[in-house]
């Protein structure tokens, strides 16, 4: 068992989401940051998919009742194994009655912490995922809290290297998430109103069904401008303020499926790039789509922050997706060559 004496601001169990259900109506939810997540469990020895927590700023604190083995990935988020500093993407031993803190995120948004057996709550619809929207899955249905009191499953993995006594050994942290901000060689953007308090994320962005329906004018705004994510952001979508985009068009739209990185824009003119937890169709016009590759930068974009769009091709696209398949390919790898060096 896991104790929480300290939930932190919106800690959730998440695995990799419920996949198959759209056309019943069931959002995905799921780890905003599958990179990371799936990483967090590979180090502790558990199939990519196992339910593990994803924490949101912090700050956090977890005593463990039983030995076993854990990984933080995601972002940096000044933790502490009972007082002695840990890093992330490393796999470290935790014994009985050891304290976990994590006190809060330096940059970017979320963690992901594995252990090695998962976090043994129910499968509802296929996914041990917390669906906050609507109340299910998870650990009943709803955010941690303190007091609350984890089950961890058995150890899927025999091997010694991921035993609780074996030593700490990680893996490099793929080059583009040690940094939050990126700038990508377009024209340079610009700002509507507030300028950000918090950094700026860019994103890869292909263009939605509807983005000839958007005038000239709010076509360039879309790309060259800073957008400002408000503090009525959730799980369901980033609400961004910025130049208010306007349609051409005036016809209204029949519902239609829409995914995780769909850029909708309301008749606020006020663009929404949903996540995880939103809703499977909508009726709002798509100005674009996050490149699924770029999704986890949007998990790492914080609040009172801003996002911005650098328009990509389909083949760039699919490129970034192979790039990250690489580099999960090279962590397994890297893996199993030390499973194969222990055995010798």
């Amino acid at each position: 068992m896991i104790d929480v004496l300290k939930a932190g601001a919106l800690t959730s169990v998440q695995d990799l989401g419920r996949h198959g259900y759209r056309h019943l109506g069931v959002a995905l939810a799921g780890a905003l940051d599958p990179l990371s997540f799936e990483i967090a469990n590979r180090l502790v020895g558990n199939p990519p998919d196992a339910a593990g927590l994803e924490i949101t700023m912090g700050p956090v604190s977890l005593r463990f009742n039983q030995p076993s083995r854990i990984a933080i990935t995601g972002t940096d988020f000044n933790t502490s194994l009972d007082q002695r500093s840990v890093s992330s993407w490393w796999s470290l031993p935790v014994q009985a009655g050891q304290i976990l803190t994590l006190r809060g995120a330096r940059r970017g948004m979320r963690a992901y912490l594995a252990v090695a057996g998962g976090i043994d709550v129910p499968s509802l619809v296929g996914s041990r995922s917390t669906d906050l929207k609507a109340c299910f899955g998870g650990f009943d249905g709803r955010a941690l809290r303190d007091g609350d009191r984890l089950p961890v499953g058995a150890a899927k993995s025999a091997d010694p290297m991921f035993a609780p006594e074996a030593s700490t050994f990680g893996v490099k942290a793929p080059a583009w998430s040690r940094f939050i901000e990126f700038d990508y060689p377009r024209q340079p953007p610009q700002y509507v109103g507030t300028r950000p308090v918090g950094p700026t994320v860019a994103v890869r962005v292909l263009r939605g069904r509807e983005y000839p329906q958007f005038t000239d004018t709010s076509q360039e705004s879309f790309w060259t401008h800073h957008w400002n994510i408000t503090p009525n952001s959730n799980r369901v979508g980033y609400r961004l303020s910025g130049p208010q985009l306007e349609r051409e068009a005036t016809h209204d739209l029949p519902s239609h499926a829409v995914l995780p990185g769909t850029i909708q824009v309301p008749p606020s003119g006020q663009p929404i790039v949903l996540l995880a937890d939103a809703q499977t169709t909508g009726g709002y016009p798509k100005i674009g789509m996050v490149i699924t590759a770029d999704l986890w930068r949007l998990a790492q974009a914080r609040l009172g922050g801003a996002l911005r769009f650098v328009e990509c091709t389909q083949d760039e696209a699919r490129e970034a997706l192979r790039a990250t398949q690489r580099y999960l390919t090279q962590v397994a790898a890297a893996l199993e060559m030390k499973q194969q060096r222990g055995k010798q």
